[in-house]
């Protein structure tokens, strides 16, 4: 079967093509503003790439068109679609019908960390020697692709509650039928999407609703919002997780960054975890794999012993070089929550080093200037910020620069804006750039005007 992808370069999708590729399917694909990891896996698995919506794409015509929820009416390809007749699906419809339907499927929600715990949970599982099926939102660090079918029975997703198609505006996961569902948090997000909070609580009930009873939910203890979904109805067994009573599981620290913590499971220790992440974020999404793999059969003490060996997906806290004394992270933090947890990470771990945090508006909540009045705050924790603030850009970037006072600045251009942070960086710097996009290139940027410099 020929299946072309649109959309293909999104990181759903880009797992979508490995998993239909490994099926045996003929894949080709199509998007825009491609650039890696997708790009990369996309090419290292030889599936061809059609940049552009030119429809001539569709001749001769494939078997299915999978479509991707970045893709709306009126795009040329779309057209195409729909006028010639051709047979077409969405992403999460087609992985329910050809790959969950048989599976012991373990799912990840959450406003965030879901990547991280995905891949987290998948590598334990493929400690444990289970050689599971996966999808995630990256590249994870121990595995070379972001999907696999595996082996059955298990099959690891992330569950995106962003919607599915211009032709199903319901959440991703109600798709998956999941076994075992872990909940990290839910706050509002995709405001393209939901008009408010109340609605994405709703929709994460519905995912709660497909959970059978003999299944198991692991909620995070302290998310009030979780708190109010589950409270809509729940048939299904739970365990609680987080830093504190009266969580069923927790996490304490014995470093100040979070880079070794104990796990504990009521009043007993588990055991201790030292491991290359930081943050109590990750320490959380660490724990609520382990308790969704002891779900799937796999005991705390092997869990344990993988969290040493995990390496999280590109784009997560990931060193992108050191020149001249100055390191350049680049990490995908894309929401206040989000990024007052990486910049406060990065804080525990470099004490006194300054940090110069350089953050792209760029998701949808983001440009719509949802976060406006909470985005300068999440940045405290950073010594100079530099904002980026694109022509069409519908708000003042300027009036978050503002209230962070001599701190911050607003930059019209990439170039301008790479100029800027390599004047301010010196020895001993850390440049923490953000974005859930390729920022214009400006990581690469960035290190070559530094090793000019030099």
């Amino acid at each position: 079967m020929r299946v072309h992808i649109l959309g293909i370069c999104g990181t759903f999708m880009g797992g979508i093509a490995a998993l239909a590729r490994e099926a045996g399917h003929e894949v080709t694909g199509a998007d825009q503003n491609v650039y890696p990891p997708m790009s990369s896996q996309l090419k290292a698995l030889g599936i061809g790439l059609t940049e552009g919506w030119d429809p001539a794409q569709l001749d001769p015509a494939p078997d299915v068109v999978i479509v991707g929820n970045a893709l709306s009416r009126g795009n040329p390809t779309v057209e195409a679609v729909l006028n010639r007749g051709l047979r077409y699906t969405s992403g999460p419809a087609w992985l329910a019908e050809h790959v969950l339907h048989d599976r012991w499927v373990l799912a990840v929600a959450g406003t965030h960390g879901k990547t991280t715990t995905s891949s987290i949970l998948a590598w334990i599982l493929e400690y444990a020697r289970l050689a599971p099926g996966f999808l995630v939102g990256g590249v994870p660090g121990n595995f070379s692709a972001s999907a696999r079918l595996g082996a059955a029975p298990f099959f690891v997703v992330e569950a995106d509650e962003y919607d599915t198609a211009f032709f199903d505006k319901r959440a991703k996961f109600v798709h998956y039928r999941p076994r075992t569902v872990i909940l990290n948090n839910l706050e509002y997000d995709h405001a393209d999407i939901y008009p408010d909070i109340a609605s994405i609580r709703r929709m994460f009930h519905q995912l709660v609703r497909t959970v059978p009873s003999d299944g198991q939910l692991i909620v995070n203890d302290a998310d009030p919002q979780l708190a109010a979904a589950l409270a809509l109805g729940a048939w299904t067994p739970r365990q609680s997780f987080g830093r504190a009573a009266p969580a069923d599981w927790q996490v304490r620290r014995t470093r100040p960054d979070w880079s070794a913590f104990e796990i504990w499971h009521g009043d007993h220790c588990e055991g201790a975890v030292h491991w290359d992440l930081i943050g109590a974020h990750n320490a959380e999404n660490a724990l609520a794999a382990l308790v969704a793999a002891r779900h799937a059969g796999v005991t705390s003490a092997v869990s344990i012993d993988a969290l040493p060996l995990f390496r999280n997906a590109r784009r997560r806290m990931e060193l992108r070089g050191t020149v001249g004394g100055v390191a350049v992270y680049d990490d995908f933090a894309h929401h206040p929550t989000a990024i007052a947890a990486t910049v406060g990470a990065l804080r525990e771990r470099v004490g006194i080093a300054r940090i110069l945090a350089v953050l792209e508006p760029r998701s949808a909540t983001m440009k719509m200037g949802v976060h406006r009045d909470t985005l300068a705050g999440s940045l405290a924790a950073a010594d100079r910020v530099f904002l980026y603030e694109p022509p069409d850009l519908g708000w003042d970037v300027a009036s978050v620069a503002r209230a962070l006072g001599a701190r911050g600045c607003a930059i019209g251009t990439i170039d301008a804006l790479a100029t800027a942070v390599v004047a301010e960086a010196r020895d001993g710097d850390q440049v923490l750039v953000m974005s859930n996009g390729g920022f214009g290139g400006l990581h690469d940027k960035l290190l070559a005007a530094l090793e000019a410099r030099r």
